[in-house]
């Protein structure tokens, strides 16, 4: 048995769970998502928590388990809580800012870098440098963030570019350290 996939999930306060076939549905203060379940996996609902269970013991039906377990799981933290990615811009003269559903980027590019912000995502500049990105939906906040960061990513030699706030960034010695070994 999976060890993740046996675990119930409980449901938060002010969120509400529907299973509806393979379909399961949540909705509380953060917004709404839904899930289609894989065949091989179901849903059952109790008044405080959700089970998802497996039809039988083959290796894929095990596998999608513990995944789709996790993957309600995401669903009522991000109705009830949401998700937060945390972005740092680091070099001169690098800042962004919000200029309607667009995020303005400037990097170190000869134009500033325009990317636009889906409607399900929150985006928002704390200070200059600091970029939040925040929503309801796990895989959006993070697939977004990734997009943002990939922009300019962070180099090893100054740490010049965009990285994730919690990211430790392996630095490079220069030409000049790397000479003095003869």
């Amino acid at each position: 048995m999976s060890r993740i996939g046996k675990q119930p999930i409980p449901v938060p306060k002010g969120v509400t769970v529907t299973v509806s076939g393979r379909q399961v549905k949540a909705s509380g203060p953060k917004g709404t998502l839904s899930l289609e379940l894989e065949p091989l996996v179901s849903a059952e609902l109790d008044a405080v928590e959700v089970r998802v269970v497996r039809e039988n013991d083959e290796k894929r039906a095990r596998a999608m388990h513990g995944l789709f377990r996790n993957l309600v799981a995401n669903m009522l933290t991000g109705v009830a809580e949401g998700f937060t990615r945390t972005l740092l811009l680091n070099g001169v003269g690098y800042r962004a800012e919000i200029q309607g559903k667009w995020l303005v980027l400037n990097v170190g590019y000869s134009q500033p870098v325009n990317f636009a912000i889906p409607d399900a995502i929150t985006v928002a500049v704390e200070s200059n440098t600091k970029i939040t990105v925040s929503g309801c939906d796990k895989q959006q906040v993070g697939q977004v963030a990734a997009h943002i960061r990939e922009i300019r990513p962070p180099e090893p030699y100054k740490g010049k570019g965009i990285r994730y706030e919690n990211e430790h960034i392996r630095r490079k010695a220069g030409k000049s350290a790397a000479g003095d070994k003869a």
